[in-house]
């Protein structure tokens, strides 16, 4: 399973989803992930020209997969996520969106993720927590 999940982060940007959505791979480590999406014309949009909250929402489950799958454990099988919310504080414009994820706790079936999303300007845009499930 280890290889697999370091094929994902390896293949990250030419994973067919990530490339629709304009997302790439910034930064990853032991249970932190970075993302940005690259917004052009392509990028669906809400209120205002700002970053359609489903992108966002979508940004969250993705950059969390990277914060987990930079550490998974010896006998861990991903099951999935349980849950996950988003907390929408502002608009999201700019050219570049970013999502940083870090696993706050990690247990034996499920882990909880914090992400943030923030703008070209370093301004909190977003907030997702996500449970993760695995299978041992």
């Amino acid at each position: 399973m280890k290889a697999t999940m370091e094929q994902f982060l390896d293949s990250f940007n030419e994973l067919p989803y990530h490339k629709m959505l304009g997302v790439t791979l910034l930064e990853h480590r032991p249970s932190y992930g970075k993302i940005v999406l690259q917004k052009d014309e392509n990028t669906p949009t809400g209120i205002g020209g700002s970053v359609h909250g489903g992108v966002l929402a979508a940004m969250v489950d993705i950059v969390m997969l990277v914060a987990i799958f930079g550490d998974m454990r010896e006998g861990e099988e991903p099951a999935g996520t349980a849950e996950l919310n988003i907390n929408y504080l502002r608009q999201t414009h700019g050219e570049h969106i970013y999502a940083e994820a870090n696993v706050i706790k990690r247990g034996r079936q499920l882990s909880f993720v914090e992400v943030s999303i923030t703008d070209d300007d370093d301004r909190l845009c977003a907030k997702g927590q996500v449970l993760y499930a695995f299978r041992t």
